[in-house]
């Protein structure tokens, strides 16, 4: 099982392919086989990194909260240092599209092209901030997600079109949430406070140098298409791709749509 140690905890990660290196960044509440559709195609091609976020996965947890984007930012440049990548490209989602664009802005040398899918780097609306986080409070006291939580949890992540569809792809995220232990809850609840308390990075988006590629589902609840055409904007020749009938997680909705996006954006930027 491939680890190494960043700030002391263990963070595990997939390494497949070879060839110019790809670092994935994965949704919350997810872990690294959300990207496998993509990485069983790229990985012909391209050396496919996956890290587990902190607390998800096989990943150890973080403690104290909450944790910030940028620290997580910080840990991932430690994770490629450590494994001696010295250029690579960046595909993230969700959270994954957050520190992504941390590594983009920090380290423009090293991070030649940059994919942010159903993300927003702005800061998070104050009525969904305090939704998420009243979630997140109810969570904790339970030391559950209780069945209800779930039940309202599951759809911001599917298009009506997958609920309807893809039973099993729901299925799985429903019984994962239902199974997450009381000790590792508290990490993942300190990464999600971290990430819907975020600061805004937006106002430096002009600042992006690289090949940069916005991708979104044309019915994500969680991460609206307008957020991510006004960063596709603001980003210079920044590239947008609606995907239709996804929702948050595109990439797992509409797998060979999001794949054959992904191969040409890399093909001209790489």
């Amino acid at each position: 099982m491939p680890c190494i140690t960043i700030n002391d905890k263990e963070l595990y990660y997939e390494d497949r392919g070879e060839g110019f290196p790809l670092l994935f960044g994965h949704s919350y509440l997810w872990d690294d086989a959300m990207w496998e559709p993509q990485v069983e195609a790229l990985s012909r091609q391209y050396r496919c990194i996956v890290p587990d976020l902190w607390g998800h996965g096989r990943s150890a947890a973080v403690e104290g909260e909450p944790y910030p984007v940028e620290a997580l930012a910080q840990d991932y440049w430690a994770f490629v240092q450590a494994l001696g990548l010295n250029k690579f490209a960046v595909l993230g989602l969700s959270v994954g599209g957050m520190w992504g664009t941390h590594l983009a802005l920090d380290y423009p040398e090293a991070v030649k092209a940059l994919v942010i899918m159903d993300s927003f780097v702005g800061p998070e609306p104050e009525e969904t901030r305090a939704r998420y986080f009243q979630m997140m409070d109810a969570i904790e006291q339970a030391g559950t997600i209780p069945a209800p939580m779930i039940d309202a949890i599951v759809p911001l992540f599917f298009s009506p079109v997958t609920l309807a569809e893809k039973p099993q792809l729901v299925q799985n995220l429903r019984q994962r949430l239902g199974s997450l232990s009381a000790e590792r809850l508290p990490g993942i609840l300190s990464i999600g406070r971290g990430i819907f308390s975020r600061n805004s990075v937006f106002e430096r988006l002009g600042d992006i140098s690289m090949p940069s590629l916005v991708v979104v589902g044309a019915d994500d609840l969680s991460r609206p298409p307008h957020e991510s055409r006004a960063m596709a904007k603001a980003i210079p020749g920044g590239r947008l791709e609606v995907v239709e009938d996804a929702g948050h997680v595109s990439n797992l909705e509409r797998p060979a749509e999001v794949t054959a996006i992904l191969t040409e954006f890399l093909a001209q930027a790489l």
